[in-house]
């Protein structure tokens, strides 16, 4: 097993997975706390109109699927704001919007359309330097914006209203978080694709709610759950060579089912002691 640490792509692979483990894991926090889970799905749909877009004029695909991304969720978060439109109304606008101008682009572009199946699918061992420099910088830039707001970011997960009457400015944070959530989904489709990225942002997060009731508990034992899953599932995927996505959600899934036959048996054996 040793000698897999000596190839470039499993490194990288390695490092995108902690990378992207730490991002999720202030992202997933705030997307389960604030019940966003629906508009993060609107958006990892929606980015696939920006990859049929990329495919059909021949850019790369990974711009025009995070402009497409960003401006589906500042369009849903003024839609549902602005236009007295239900903010689910909104996002089933816009996620449809996206997967039927994906689909109509991909099918314009004529011959085949080499790569497709990594944002669908995900390809983490293909991530390049390159592609690692930019998640090191983006996840730099979330942490500043966090750990300089993090109480304000805090009001507005919890409690909107609390938060206005503390003179919170809302909007600015709601937009601010709204855009990296879309350039977290983005950057994250590499890794398992379009497909399965929302179990990525979410299902570390539950399983830490399941033992944490503070903030910031939730936020570090969620990123310590996407690290160990996350590589756990490169070595599952390596070992049955098989796609490592799929392994690092299906851990995910595990982890969650352990966690929560733990807190029921945990539950059941308190509940003798507490009758005595």
């Amino acid at each position: 097993m040793e000698e897999i640490f000596h190839y470039s792509f499993f490194q990288h692979a390695v490092w995108a997975v902690l990378l992207i483990s730490l991002a999720g894991a202030v992202i997933g926090t705030y997307v389960v706390t604030r019940r966003l889970v629906f508009i993060t799905g609107g958006i990892t749909h929606a980015s696939f109109g920006g990859l049929g877009l990329g495919f059909f004029f021949g850019v790369n695909p990974v711009v025009t699927a995070l402009g497409f991304a960003v401006l589906s969720a500042l369009g849903v978060e003024w839609m549902s704001r602005r236009s007295r439109v239900r903010e689910d109304s909104a996002i089933a606008v816009f996620w449809t919007l996206g997967m039927a101008v994906g689909i109509i682009f991909i099918f314009l572009t004529p011959g085949y359309t080499p790569g497709l199946n990594e944002f669908l699918f995900g390809s983490i061992l293909t991530v390049t330097t390159s592609d690692l420099w930019i998640y090191a910088s983006y996840t730099a830039l979330l942490y500043l914006f966090f750990l300089l707001f993090y109480r304000r970011i805090v009001y507005v997960a919890f409690d909107r209203d609390f938060a206005v009457t503390r003179h919170v400015a809302v909007r600015f944070f709601e937009y601010g978080m709204t855009l990296f959530i879309a350039v977290c989904v983005v950057l994250s489709i590499r890794l398992v694709g379009i497909m399965l990225l929302l179990s990525l942002l979410t299902m570390p997060q539950l399983i830490a709610d399941l033992f944490c009731n503070r903030y910031h508990h939730i936020l570090l034992f969620s990123a310590a759950v996407g690290v160990v899953a996350g590589l756990s599932g490169l070595f599952i995927s390596y070992g049955l060579n098989v796609p490592a996505g799929a392994c690092i959600v299906f851990v995910l899934v595990v982890f969650y089912v352990l966690a929560r036959l733990a807190v029921g048996l945990k539950k059941a054996f308190a509940a003798p002691e507490e009758g005595q």
